[in-house]
């Protein structure tokens, strides 16, 4: 009879995971430091997780930096918010340490990149898409295309964040907001009156 998994341990690499990235970034983590700090053992770790790629895919997905559920009754302030906690979430070391060396895994390993995908990037979309559909329950947006909607609002924060070639200020999530949704028929956007945090 198979033994149950001890969730303790699950929980206990992925955090370990988590706190080194912060540390030491993706490409010095090893399976050896994160068993050590989880207090576990490699082969342990092996058998939950298919390699060290995977695993640290499982612990971006459990940690969910960045992805916030949001209902402000205003798609100008829902986006804002949503935006914004890309922008903090990708000036943490979870991600702005991991995302640019994970993207060469990801390329070459289609398994991956889905997983990737799915758990990681997924969750951040549809809270976002939540917010879209509610604005078009209450009349705020014509019919769009909820993907390419969603790229364009999310695209100018992670391009900064990767390649730092200008600022990533506070003020940017409401100027991303602003351009887009004016170019989506949300005229208000120019004088919301709701609070922008």
């Amino acid at each position: 009879m198979a033994r149950r998994r001890d969730e303790r341990i699950d929980r206990a690499v992925l955090a370990a995971v988590s706190e080194l990235v912060r540390e030491v970034g993706y490409s010095a983590l090893t399976m050896e430091a994160v068993a050590a700090r989880a207090g576990t053992t490699k082969p342990a770790i092996r058998r939950r997780w298919k390699s060290q790629q995977h695993l640290v895919v499982a612990a971006m997905a459990h940690e969910r930096v960045g992805v916030v559920e949001i209902d402000t009754g205003c798609l100008h302030c829902d986006i804002i918010g949503h935006l914004e906690a890309l922008r903090v979430g990708m000036a943490d070391p979870a991600l702005s340490r991991v995302i640019p060396a994970l993207l060469a895994d990801l390329a070459n390993d289609p398994q991956l990149h889905e997983e990737f995908l799915a758990i990681v990037w997924e969750p951040r979309r549809n809270a976002c898409v939540v917010s879209l559909r509610r604005a078009q329950e209450r009349g705020e947006v014509k019919q769009l295309d909820i993907d390419l909607l969603l790229d364009l609002f999310a695209a100018p924060i992670v391009f900064r964040a990767l390649f730092r070639h200008a600022e990533l200020g506070p003020d940017f999530a409401e100027l991303v907001t602003h351009a887009v949704l004016v170019g989506v028929g949300d005229t208000r956007t120019s004088y919301c009156t709701h609070p922008a945090g």
